[in-house]
């Protein structure tokens, strides 16, 4: 059955007497088979981050040479994701995610017998980081713009949220899991499993079909009236600028100088799968609060609750206590997944459909801007000063932020669209 006649069966099957707000998205076979794939793909990806920072440790890398190999994994997402962009708004996004997952399955592979075999240095497991960054460049807009594809509007919170959830539930165990294989096994079999895992999902997705979307426009006139459309909403370039910091700070933070102080400050890869499960526990509660909460200020509520983030690296940044790490990073999580699923509904409710692929990607650019020189920079600054003394750089940068973006207007103005009043995007 087709992606698209199984949506549209899909949002004529469980209109109640309430209109379809009630309507359980799970019930759509496309959307079925789409939350089957990611919660696959998210096995792997649970174990990856941890898996690949000590694969980078093991070969005598430090946090230098896993800035480096962070960085390099990054760069092809911020060339790359405005072409990922035009082509989610020009061809099917579920044939573009196929690829994107294949292209990753294969890039994961290399860097699985690399490391298994001995043969890995920064510069191969970097070079498979490029292959990774381009499948997700690819990827990310595509499956931004699949869901409005696959549900109808009044259940879009309620979709990404239960897209979230079985992916949120693997990584609890995912990264604890994770450290124990590469603390008794080595992080290959980690990084082999990861690329199963995208080849099992691209094969999914390959049933999977979403119709294109309509493109009247060349590739290049698509690009340039995206760009217009995305700089005339004030709320979604400010959004993007301030999340040019936030996920800098938080990644180059968390990411690369979490497994530094976890090596220097707890015990190694087993704590640090510890808090990855405890920040993943948190993720899962974020989606069970987004399946019950409907906040009406929805940007406001994603601005505020992204906030949480500056808590795990603040107390690692103190040498706070094991448990005490552990208690700030589910509520980090707890606080992104809400951030996460309330920004997509607002972003899904206020673009239209044929400009949900450039607009998400130039979104996935401006928060992907500054990563590289983040992670070079971190990871400079963390070789010649306190790592520990970096971390709170990041949270304080985390919290500046966030202020300076509450201060936006319009910030208060994207709100939820009910369906049966309203259903004009913003401007």
């Amino acid at each position: 059955m087709a992606g698209g006649a199984a949506a549209g069966k899909g949002k004529d099957a469980d209109q109640g007497e309430d209109g379809g707000r009630r309507q359980n998205p799970l019930r759509i076979p496309a959307f079925r088979r789409y939350v089957l794939a990611s919660l696959i793909s998210a096995t792997g990806t649970a174990m990856a981050p941890l898996a690949l920072a000590y694969a980078v440790l093991g070969e005598g890398g430090g946090a230098g040479s896993l800035g480096v190999v962070l960085a390099t994994n990054t760069v092809p997402t911020i060339v790359f994701v405005l072409a990922g962009g035009v082509l989610a708004d020009r061809f099917s996004r579920s044939r573009l995610l196929f690829a994107g997952n294949l292209l990753a399955a294969g890039a994961q592979g290399v860097v699985a017998v690399l490391v298994g075999s001995g043969h890995a240095t920064t510069a191969t497991i970097a070079a498979c980081g490029f292959v990774s960054g381009v499948a997700t460049a690819l990827t990310v807009p595509a499956a931004r713009g699949a869901v409005p594809q696959l549900v109808p509007a009044e259940a879009l919170q309620q979709a990404n949220a239960l897209l979230r959830l079985p992916g949120n539930a693997v990584k609890v165990l995912g990264p604890v899991i994770a450290g124990l294989i590469v603390a008794f096994a080595g992080p290959a079999w980690a990084l082999g499993w990861d690329a199963i895992s995208f080849l099992v999902a691209a094969l999914l997705l390959l049933g999977m079909r979403l119709p294109a979307p309509v493109a009247a426009e060349s590739a290049v006139a698509q690009l340039r009236s995206g760009w217009r459309a995305f700089w005339s909403r004030t709320w979604l370039w400010t959004y993007t600028a301030a999340g040019t910091a936030v996920v800098a700070a938080w990644l180059a933070g968390y990411q690369l100088l979490g497994p530094v102080i976890a090596d220097r400050q707890y015990a190694g890869a087993r704590d640090w799968g510890l808090v990855q499960g405890a920040f993943a526990l948190g993720l899962l509660v974020g989606t069970l609060v987004c399946l019950r909460l409907r906040p009406y200020r929805l940007l406001a509520v994603a601005v505020t609750t992204g906030a949480a983030l500056l808590l795990p690296l603040t107390a690692m940044g103190l040498g706070l206590a094991l448990p005490w790490v552990l208690g700030s990073a589910v509520l980090a999580g707890i606080g992104l997944d809400v951030a996460v699923v309330t920004w997509s509904t607002a972003f899904q409710q206020h673009v239209p459909e044929g400009e949900l692929g450039r607009m998400g990607a130039f979104n996935d650019v401006g928060e992907r801007l500054a990563l590289p020189l983040g992670y070079l920079v971190t990871g400079f600054a963390a070789s010649r000063w306190d790592p520990a003394g970096v971390l709170l750089v990041c949270a304080a940068a985390i919290a500046a932020t966030t202020v300076l973006n509450l201060c936006v207007p319009q910030v208060y103005r994207i709100n939820r669209i009910d369906p049966r009043q309203d259903l004009t995007p913003a401007a």
